[in-house]
């Protein structure tokens, strides 16, 4: 039921005058629900669509389509990508992305689905940046309670076994790389702020910050969360608990004590354990002397406010570009199968770059109440944008840039025009 709805929704804008000409590249966001028949899924839509020779996409606990979310429920999005066939490759473990000039394709940038359970997963996310000329890589961790499917089937260049493979996978990485002839624009928002000073860490091992400005790293933690251990040990465990760390390579320029807000350079981990005997703190990352440190929480209204912030910076870069809203055709019942356009289907050429599609990847924690209301974290995005076509999904960990973040939202635009 679910992908015959998919298909009349398909269909019926494939009978518009401005849909894409020649979509070849299809992207596919299932919730946990689906992760069981991902393979019948795909194999159906790919026999509905043949003029569809490339899939990729994964699975999460939400999707999400223009403004709309849907949580812990049986839902699927669509999008349809109207993109040259010289300038992407679909890649997964058996048709690997090859390094940038190792053959005559050169990856740009590169969409990536990653499965979270796989060994160094943030070292393989960085290695696939280095296959890319801009270094720049985009996507999220499958999210799933059950199977964590990954879709990869490419029409074109692949290494024997694809075909094979049935195009559904569990771990890895996988995904699609885009050609310098594919232009987009990418922004990372935040959604924890920090509660006091940016530290350097002064002495570590492994994941444990044993100092912060050769202070003990607990004794800084407890002392900015105002609580102590002696006095009311309930309380402070479960203010720690609450409390999050923002880490920032020793390179990196930080804004949190210029703005009250992180930055990109910031990947947000959890505190996992607190060291009584070396007066640690225990983080979910590995950790080095030289590198920064600010507790933080999250937070709704600066989440909110972030997220805005990088919907006008994205504006901002299309300007003089006046944006304006793409027709959209209904969207099934709630909760069941919403379909959102293909790369390609807007309007006729204007003067400026347009957005011609868009993909939302945000972190599992953020959806629903953590904006205010179901759906309140995609309507921003819409009304900074405007309706456009729009897919994503909810991560158990966001990819940007060459790093691996935690209760962030990726907001990645293609553009069309000059």
């Amino acid at each position: 039921m679910a992908a015959a709805l998919a298909l009349a929704q398909v269909r019926a804008q494939m009978a518009l005058p401005a849909y894409a000409q020649a979509p070849a590249l299809g992207l596919l966001y299932i919730t946990d629900h689906y992760a069981a028949q991902a393979q019948e899924l795909l194999d159906c839509l790919s026999a509905e669509l043949p003029e569809i020779t490339d899939w990729s996409g994964t699975v999460g606990v939400g999707v999400c389509a223009s403004n709309a979310e849907y949580f812990d429920e049986p839902a699927l999005v669509l999008m349809l990508l109207d993109l040259p066939c010289d300038q992407y490759r679909v890649f997964s473990g058996v048709a690997p992305l090859p390094r940038a000039g190792a053959s005559g394709f050169v990856a740009h940038t590169a969409l990536v689905h990653a499965d979270g359970s796989t060994p160094d997963v943030a070292g393989l996310i960085a290695e696939m940046a280095e296959r890319t000329t801009s270094g720049y890589v985009f996507g999220g961790l499958s999210a799933s309670r059950g199977a964590s499917v990954q879709f990869a089937v490419g029409g074109s260049g692949n290494l024997a076994g694809q075909g094979a493979a049935g195009g559904v996978f569990a771990g890895g990485l996988s995904g699609v790389a885009f050609g310098a002839d594919v232009p987009l624009l990418s922004r990372v928002t935040q959604g924890c702020q920090p509660v006091g000073a940016t530290y350097h860490i002064t002495a570590a091992q492994d994941n444990v910050v044993l100092q912060l400005d050769g202070q003990p790293a607990l004794e800084v933690l407890l002392d900015t969360l105002k609580v102590s251990l002696d006095g009311d040990p309930q309380e402070a465990v479960q203010r720690v608990r609450h409390t999050l760390a923002g880490l920032m390579d020793a390179d990196g320029v930080s804004q949190a004590g210029r703005t009250g807000h992180f930055g990109t350079d910031t990947r947000v981990r959890h505190i996992i354990g607190l060291d009584g005997a070396r007066h640690g703190v225990a983080v979910a990352d590995h950790v080095e002397p030289g590198m920064r440190l600010a507790f933080c929480q999250r937070n709704a209204a600066a989440a909110r406010a972030d997220l805005v912030r990088i919907c006008a910076e994205i504006r901002e870069e299309l300007e003089p570009q006046e944006l304006e809203p793409i027709p959209q055709p209904a969207r099934a019942d709630a909760g069941m199968v919403p379909v959102y356009g293909a790369l390609g289907a807007v309007q006729e050429p204007r003067p400026g770059r347009r957005i011609a599609g868009a993909i939302y990847v945000s972190c599992s924690g953020r959806g629903g109440p953590h904006f205010g209301a179901p759906g309140a974290e995609l309507q921003i995005v819409r009304h900074a944008l405007g309706d456009v076509p729009l897919v994503g999904f909810f991560a158990g960990g966001e990819i940007a840039h060459q790093h691996l973040y935690g209760y962030t939202g990726v907001l990645t635009v293609f553009c069309t025009g000059s």
